[in-house]
């Protein structure tokens, strides 16, 4: 005997038969070949405090030089070939009651100088004295970072007050690094 099909379970085959069917349209893989991304990198380059007192070696004062573990990450294939732009910040504190003059010697691989990137920084006052700044490479300027494989830092004192093993304060660098790339 032959069950009579109730109002719902029409309805269910109707709503079931309506998504069995479906629209297409041609698919264009050549697509790919058109992607483009641009991202975006940020990451810390450099730290480094140095307390007033190490600026003076047996009451003798004298300048410092800093030098950076390798920085070969311009120099790795895929940054080589993408890398359209980068951007090297720097922010410094002094509180010493000294003036000083840093120079940022990017090198290569054969410890010879490509590019310095100077600074002068007055002495501390009393008041907060943070500087800034923003080296962008790009074009012709871009080819000498990813050459760098090492970074200096030349710390000169200019003429002040004496320092001793007693004085107080420091100068302390932060930098980083935005890199701009293009992937296709």
């Amino acid at each position: 005997m032959m069950k009579r099909l109730s109002f719902n379970r029409i309805l269910l085959l109707f709503i079931i038969s309506l998504f069995s069917f479906s629209c297409s349209s041609d698919l264009d893989f050549n697509q790919a070949n058109d992607l483009k991304l641009e991202p975006i990198f940020v990451a810390n380059l450099a730290y480094f405090e140095i307390p007033a007192h190490e600026f003076v070696t047996n009451g003798i004062e004298h300048n410092l030089t800093v030098g950076s573990p390798t920085v070969d990450v311009f120099n790795d294939a895929f940054f080589k070939k993408h890398l359209t732009r980068a951007d090297l910040s720097f922010e410094i504190d002094n509180t010493i009651n000294r003036g000083h003059t840093l120079d940022i010697i990017l090198q290569d691989r054969n410890n010879q100088p490509l590019y310095t990137i100077s600074f002068n920084i007055p002495a501390y006052t009393g008041v907060a004295n943070s500087i800034t700044k923003t080296e962008i490479f790009e074009n012709g300027n871009l080819d000498l970072l990813k050459s760098t494989t090492k970074m200096t830092f030349v710390l000169k004192m200019l003429a002040g007050p004496p320092l001793s093993e007693n004085s107080i304060g420091s100068f302390k660098l932060r930098s980083g690094v935005t890199a701009y790339l293009i992937v296709q």
